[in-house]
């Protein structure tokens, strides 16, 4: 399935920082939103500044724009829950086009909604990598990290214990 470009993408001004401020936040608020929903449709969870320049999400080669003079401006923005540096030179970041506690959320009520088993106690990798036919499609392939963070976030929430067994690491729920 193919990215579907919102129709401001194809809009030069989109690509130019706007001097008016409602119309910058607004402007802003576009970017963060186009550049969240292209990381979740193709499963980014980690974002490369110089490489992501050249990417379509920031470089529209149909119309010859490229988005360097709010890129810093959209990264602050984004910095806001969405996104954690990787270095302190902020040349790398994970991207959260969801949420921990979100994915938390979804986690659970797949967990809740399992008539057919009888165990409570998944193995990590059992919880993202399994066939997706048995899982919510979204979860399979879901990075460690992004998977760790949600369970202890449901963990804080009294709805999951994460435990160390043989096989590694696993997780209870109630």
């Amino acid at each position: 399935m193919s990215f579907e470009w919102p129709w401001q993408y194809n809009f030069p001004p989109f690509f130019t920082l706007q001097p008016n401020v409602d119309t910058r936040q607004k402007q802003l608020a576009a970017w963060c939103s186009l550049a969240l929903t292209y990381c979740r449709h193709h499963k980014l969870y980690t974002l490369d500044i110089m490489e992501a320049q050249e990417s379509p999400v920031f470089n529209n080669k149909k119309i010859e724009r490229i988005i360097k003079t709010t890129m810093n401006e959209l990264l602050i923005v984004l910095t806001s829950g969405n996104l954690e540096w990787l270095d302190k030179n902020k040349s790398r970041c994970l991207v959260m086009w969801r949420r921990p506690e979100e994915w938390g959320k979804l986690i659970y009520q797949w967990v809740s909604h399992q008539t057919e088993r009888q165990v409570n106690i998944f193995i990590f990798p059992e919880t993202s990598q399994t066939n997706p036919s048995r899982f919510l499609p979204e979860f399979h392939g879901l990075e460690e990290w992004m998977l760790l963070r949600s369970l202890q976030a449901l963990q804080s929430d009294g709805k999951a214990e994460i435990i160390t067994m043989d096989e590694g690491k696993g997780v209870k729920f109630f």
